[in-house]
């Protein structure tokens, strides 16, 4: 008998095993398109309906936009300095919700100090305060308690300094801190996500690419069911990229989450992306603080860059906002944009830092929704949920925290769709993969960097060494990944490849030396669990 550990088990068997299922004929209620982080909250909404579910993802789980992001499941601050209340709520409920119901070991508190410089005069000052206090007062309404994350509150000159030792202390007259939250990391909540879809028996199959979708056999909303027969099934053609096979997937319905790339599939949503980028420094640049900076961008009306401790020596800078019509694979940050971030937070630090403190940069690419604005920075955040002429039900737009929001709608369209037979939305309060409160996961026997990416089942990736104990060695100097989190990904959380391993279940692709480094290690496990690199396990 098979336990919720082993179904919640992504591995190479398991994907040719369901792949050959559905390529076999039998049909799925819904096929869900795209593994990013709203395509895997499509598929487990979906799963923990009660339907029948298929996830297909050209590349791999967090491939694109997901594991991009800044890393923070945030309150809504900023929607609220744009007047969008309505979207500033729903981001504190679903903060809420992350934080303390479905995912506390992925998700922490976070501190951020905004350093009142010469720069910051005091009428912003007192808006950004008012803002954060409203903030607060959505913090209090979706009932996350003042313990998991306090009000915000003025800081004098030495407090400031208390909490980030590298501000500039010149000019100083305080700060203002408030919190947040913080991902352990984005791309670990997508495919934490994605098991737990697995676990209630969603298919979950990367390196499937999607050709083309049928038109649907059935009239909408309501109609495919006169006389009690189950809507036809539409077929979706598909290749499997690590073989090259062409075949015929069948479901009832079928749900577009690809994100920047929706208008492959559905052509008449209109999209205008936005480049975000992201820097790696180390940490001791900004006095190896927990506390996050925001700082004000100058020339721009509440904007802010944020420099956000990783826990891991390293610090993320971010964030640009530029428009493009590229869209890449793999976007690339321009030298611009890297040039604006280290002057926007050498701005308030002591010791400026440059290029040559550089160990990195990222970028990302928001799937905003076309609109009357003129600058991508000012287009809405919100999400929309779009039935096309062919029957294909599109979400897009939306923010990292408030994928669950997104997903549900989807899924209530889809089931109006196509008249599916499912049950209620329950992913508010339902945990994921590791999940426990937080003084169950203070009691894990494990490393505290393991419980906070793994949660309970931290235990289970130290149990890998109990026969090799070299597992527990870092794959290279200076990075704390082992072996066995090497070793846990490929046999539990889906990993392919090197690049899987070392781009997504892990983060040291971040830094391309450390990359170089730890890529031998990679193939050194891939060959071990039998799995060739780029290949499935037969």
């Amino acid at each position: 008998m098979s336990t919720p550990f082993d179904r919640s088990s992504l591995t190479a068997d398991r994907r040719a095993r369901e792949l050959g299922e559905l390529a076999g004929g039998e049909a799925v209620d819904l096929l869900v398109v795209g593994g990013g982080v709203t395509g895997a909250g499509v598929a487990l909404d979906a799963a923990s309906r009660g339907l029948s579910v298929a996830l297909v993802e050209a590349h791999d789980l967090a491939f694109g936009t997901s594991r991009w992001s800044s890393k923070l499941v945030h309150g809504g601050l900023r929607y609220l300095a744009s007047g969008d209340l309505g979207l500033a709520r729903e981001s504190a409920l679903e903060r809420e919700i992350l934080m303390r119901r479905t995912a506390p070991h992925l998700v922490h508190p976070l501190p951020i100090v905004l350093p009142l410089t010469e720069d910051v005069p005091a009428g912003s000052a007192m808006l950004a305060r008012a803002g954060m206090g409203l903030a607060d007062l959505l913090r209090r309404g979706a009932r996350t308690p003042g313990t998991v994350l306090p009000p915000p509150r003025r800081l004098s000159a030495v407090e400031t300094l208390g909490m980030v030792p590298g501000l500039r202390e010149a000019g100083l007259r305080g700060g203002l801190l408030h919190w947040d939250g913080q991902l352990v990391d984005d791309a670990r909540l997508v495919v934490t996500i994605a098991r737990t879809a697995a676990a209630f028996g969603a298919r979950v199959l990367t390196r499937v690419r999607v050709l083309s979708v049928e038109s649907p056999g059935y009239a909408p909303r309501g109609a495919a069911r006169r006389g009690g027969l189950p809507p036809e099934p539409v077929g979706v053609e598909v290749v499997d990229t690590l073989t090259g096979t062409r075949c015929t997937l069948r479901a009832r319905t079928v749900v577009n989450a690809t994100g920047v790339w929706t208008p492959a599939l559905a052509p008449e949503v209109r999209l205008r992306p936005s480049r975000g980028t992201h820097l790696v420094l180390p940490a001791a640049a900004f006095g190896g603080t927990p506390t996050a900076l925001s700082v004000p961008i100058p020339g721009e009306r509440n904007r802010y860059a944020l420099v956000l401790p990783q826990g891991d020596g390293r610090v993320y800078v971010g964030l640009t906002d530029i428009p493009t019509d590229e869209v890449a694979d793999v976007p690339t940050p321009d030298h611009q944009e890297i040039t604006q971030l280290l002057n926007v937070v050498s701005s308030v630090l002591a010791t400026p830092v440059d290029r040559a403190d550089l160990l990195g940069a990222f970028a990302g690419l928001r799937p905003l929704l076309d609109g009357p604005n003129g600058r991508t920075a000012d287009l809405s955040r919100r999400h929309a949920v779009h039935v096309g002429s062919d029957g294909v039900i599109t979400v897009v737009g939306g923010k990292l925290t408030t994928y669950r929001r997104m997903a549900a709608d989807a899924v209530d369209a889809a089931v109006a769709q196509a008249d599916l037979d499912a049950g209620p939305c329950r992913t508010d309060r339902l945990p994921l993969v590791g999940a426990a409160s937080r003084r169950v996961l203070a009691a894990v026997p494990a490393p505290r960097r393991l419980v906070a990416r793994y949660g309970t089942q931290a235990p289970a990736v130290l149990a890998l060494a109990e026969r090799d104990p070299e597992l527990l060695a870092p794959i290279a100097e200076g990075v704390a990944v082992t072996r066995a989190e090497l070793v846990f990904a490929v046999r539990h959380e889906g990993a392919l490849d090197a690049d899987d391993l070392l781009d997504r279940r892990t983060r040291v692709g971040l830094v391309p030396a450390d990359r170089a480094a730890a890529l031998g290690a990679a193939r050194e496990v891939l060959a071990a669990c039998a799995v060739p690199a780029g290949s499935p396990v037969d």
